[in-house]
């Protein structure tokens, strides 16, 4: 069965990697969201795309699931020294895969043959596929009637602005990366990771032609909401603040139409029933992810789940 994952953040990069384990390589795609891509400290940065790498090739930072394992500050401690700004987190190896990756951005090449050629170099099997080629930037709107770049909300400001909306600056001039398309087609099944749904999924479900192609495929969602809260980062927060009580039904609802099933966590098995009403089949099972054996079992469950999907279809 051919998978393809639409991920971004740790929670996405988490059932990715669970994917990984549980799925011959030439049969998973990820699709990874570069609406949060920035420049700092005229470097090219890709936190998405890096935590789904770094996690993927076992490189990820265990205790914060985003960063590398054994990271070392030495180089922002000196910046920081002379006055530069300390807000964003840039260990001394990560810094060297910006650097490359800036380089050879600027030389002319695509982020998408970049993201490759990495993928190689740190023995990651699947392919692994920014969503574009193109720059599109996350802007958040505030209630206080600014717009923030994403890293600045999220990092800078620790996601405590209220939000009232979003915007993904170039979305419309943007084509999806070379493979995207090949591999919705390909795809007997469409995994939207537990990510969240505003700024991590939308900006990918936001290209020119995707949704379309997704429309003619079956797609399951795997809930980021527990109880109401997010496992990780601002998803829930914002839902409140949209007006919109967070829940696994709710994210249910935000994608609509384009869902098949949804996959909650046993917390919020009572929402199943809300679920049919909507006509969404729905898995209710422990959907936190402790470590590799948890991504392992839920990957395992959510592509049993799938393949019932397809049965059902």
């Amino acid at each position: 069965m051919k998978i393809l994952a639409l991920a971004g953040g740790v929670g996405g990069a988490k059932l990715a990697h669970g994917l990984a384990q549980v799925l011959p390589p030439q049969d998973l795609t990820i699709v990874v969201n570069t609406g949060d891509d920035f420049e700092h400290f005229g470097l090219s940065i890709s936190p998405d795309l890096d935590t789904v790498c770094y996690t993927l090739a076992g490189l990820a930072n265990p205790q914060t699931g985003w960063g590398l394992a054994g990271e070392s500050w030495t180089a922002l401690e000196q910046a920081k020294r002379l006055g530069a700004p300390g807000w964003f987190s840039l260990g001394d190896r990560d810094l060297g895969i910006h650097l490359e990756r800036t380089r050879r951005l600027r030389s002319g090449e695509a982020l998408s043959a970049i993201t490759a050629d990495f993928c190689r170099a740190w023995g990651i099997g699947p392919q692994v596929l920014p969503m574009s080629d193109q720059p599109v930037r996350t802007m958040v709107r505030t209630a206080d009637g600014r717009e923030l770049a994403f890293q600045n909300y999220f990092v800078e400001l620790r996601c405590e602005p209220q939000v009232r909306g979003f915007r993904f600056a170039g979305i419309e001039a943007a084509q999806p990366a070379p493979g995207v398309l090949e591999a919705v087609a390909a795809a007997d099944l469409v995994v939207l990771c537990p990510s969240n749904p505003w700024v991590s999924i939308a900006p990918i479900l936001g290209l020119p032609g995707l949704q379309a192609a997704l429309a003619v495929k079956p797609v399951l969602a795997v809930s980021p909401i527990i109880g109401g809260q997010a496992v990780k980062g601002p998803a829930a927060k914002m839902f409140s603040e949209l007006g919109i009580a967070p829940s696994a039904l709710a994210v249910a609802e935000y994608y609509g139409d384009l869902l098949t099933g949804l996959v909650l966590d046993t917390l919020d098995a009572a929402q199943q029933e809300a679920l049919r009403e909507l006509g969404i089949i729905s898995l209710a099972t422990a959907s936190i992810m402790q470590g590799p054996a948890d991504r392992a079992r839920l990957a395992a469950e959510v592509l049993e789940f799938g393949q019932s999907l397809l049965t059902h279809a």
